[in-house]
């Protein structure tokens, strides 16, 4: 990255700015529409960015088709479709632009286009479809009915029923949808205690071998093997795991359709509760990397004066992280059984950006006879992008050197700490080799 610091010598951490999501201006038309001519000019100049996602073709193939190649040119409704093609994955602030603050051209383009977002569906609202896609709440205590689960499943692996769900929620019929298991990870591991803390004095230390397991909605209704495993490995590692009585949705599929007081309603529910027990001490991990980087990095953003947020986001983990800070203590077991062989490692977008480094693979890397294709592409998922209709060709494209990678590899098994991502690329493959990493850390220590 440049130097984004001029005359103080040297280069400095790029830097994020409080969203102002309730202010004025955020949502008056016309400062928008400045501002995005103002940044899609820098990165018209740039396009450095130009292979990470479809907003930036979209924005330098209408910038070329007109008359003098200037982006004053470009049709304002192309504004539009740039800002439907971003699906907030951060990686163009993370790694490829140059003039992020505090560089004086002070370039943000994911919160550019957050607000953008968050201007329309104030204005516009959001079609009924997206709104049913983003409300994995509701969605997920219905499909997962007892009795109603199974049925749902079975109706989704047919044709009949994926034309339905094209014709009724614009998700594509080749694209990958979770099952629903109304035995919840919830409910799986009510037995292993909840609810409030004890009385203890005070907070410790960080990875304090106490955890509070935020499950997530995929991992409690879809995955519920994740949070399961998540559970064993701790456990195994003298780490104490508890779960708070109740939880929602972090907030980040909202965010993505720009509905923000939606998010601010979530972040009301979840982060007293969570505040709570980080303040008996416990840390937080949760398996789904989306949604640790809401409660480090979006939430204190929108909330920036909010100390229970602060305190969340300070007590929040990617849980391999947390397992690398024990190993270094000297406090992780290594009484492996098994071997993993060649995996083929994707890793997150939204882990990338939360610069832990990579922590999965330094963890799995413990396993004797493991050897890793490390893969730092797009899965091209990203949250219900992927599963649209109207974007799956696009995210094809993007996922396409992620698949070409992982067939070249040879490798015995695919992971990604995303499931969603690994099920895009799994469903590339000519078999399904995807095990969540928390799968097989548990099976490298055969418990």
């Amino acid at each position: 990255m440049a130097d984004n610091s001029p005359g103080e010598g040297g280069l400095k951490a790029a830097q994020r700015h409080a969203i102002d999501w309730q202010g004025e201006e955020f949502h008056d038309e016309p400062a928008l529409i400045t501002e995005m001519e103002r940044v899609f000019d820098v990165c018209h100049g740039c396009r450095r960015c130009f292979n990470l996602c479809n907003a930036f073709p979209t924005l330098f193939d209408a910038v070329d088709a007109t008359d003098m190649g200037e982006v004053e040119e470009v049709p304002k409704t192309v504004y539009w479709e740039v800002v439907e093609h971003c699906y907030l994955c951060d990686l163009c602030f993370m790694t490829k632009c140059p003039y992020v603050p505090p560089h004086p051209w002070n370039i943000d383009f994911p919160h550019l286009m957050l607000r953008a977002k968050a201007k329309h569906f104030r204005d516009e609202g959001a079609p009924l479809r997206d709104r049913l896609l983003s409300a994995t709440d509701a969605v997920g205590n219905l499909a997962g009915l007892p009795g109603v689960s199974g049925i749902v499943n079975a109706v989704n692996n047919t044709g009949v029923g994926r034309a339905a769900l094209k014709a009724t929620l614009g998700v594509a019929t080749d694209a990958p949808i979770p099952r629903y298991e109304s035995l919840t990870a919830r409910k799986r591991l009510s037995r292993r205690g909840h609810g409030s803390p004890a009385e203890r004095s005070g907070k410790t230390e960080t990875t304090s071998g106490r955890v509070i397991l935020f499950m997530t909605c995929y991992g409690n209704r879809n995955l519920p093997s994740m949070c399961e495993d998540l559970v064993a490995i701790y456990e195994h590692n003298g780490i104490e795991v508890r779960m708070t009585l109740d939880e929602r949705c972090c907030g980040m599929p909202k965010l993505e359709l720009g509905d923000l007081e939606s998010v601010a309603q979530a972040k009301e529910f979840n982060v007293p509760r969570l505040a709570t027990w980080v303040r008996e001490g416990y840390d937080i991990v949760a398996p789904i990397p989306s949604c640790v980087l809401m409660f480090k990095q979006e939430l204190p953003l929108m909330f920036p004066d909010d100390e229970e947020v602060k305190l969340v986001a300070e007590a929040f983990r990617d849980p391999f992280d947390y397992l690398i800070d024990r190993h270094k203590a000297g406090k992780l077991r290594t009484d492996f059984k098994g071997q993993l062989g060649k995996v083929a490692y994707h890793v997150p977008c939204h882990q990338r950006v939360q610069n832990i480094g990579r922590k999965t693979r330094e963890v799995l890397e413990l396993v004797p006879g493991t050897e890793f294709e490390l893969i730092e592409r797009c899965s091209g998922h990203d949250g219900t992008y992927g599963v649209k209709e109207r974007f799956r060709k696009h995210s094809l494209k993007i996922a396409a050197p992620v698949v070409k990678r992982v067939r070249d590899s040879g490798a015995q098994h695919l992971t990604s700490d995303c499931p969603m991502a690994g099920a895009q690329i799994a469903g590339q493959l000519a078999e399904d080799i995807y095990a969540h990493p928390l799968g097989l850390l548990r099976q490298a220590y055969g418990i």
